[in-house]
């Protein structure tokens, strides 16, 4: 499973419309930015109360990353 799917996966379970998930992936010289949007009635789910599950969320992602040998990755979560 790559990034991204990882990404969706976790981010689909926490929101309320999962079809409106939109994960992407961007490579750059030095990082991988993974660009997480959802919908703006989503936005309090995945951010949590004072960043906790934004937080969470991208250690899990950053941590999937680097056993897969990728030791930088930038996350993103933006709605729409």
């Amino acid at each position: 499973m790559n990034l991204v799917d990882f990404s969706e996966l976790i981010v689909k379970k926490l929101v309320k419309e999962p079809d409106l998930v939109k994960v992407q992936q961007f490579e750059d010289d030095e990082e991988t930015v993974i660009e997480i949007a959802v919908s703006e009635e989503d936005m309090g789910r995945v951010i949590g109360k004072r960043g906790k599950i934004a937080s969470s969320i991208k250690t899990l992602i950053q941590a999937k990353a680097y056993n897969e040998g990728n030791n930088k990755v930038r996350v993103n979560i933006d709605s729409f």
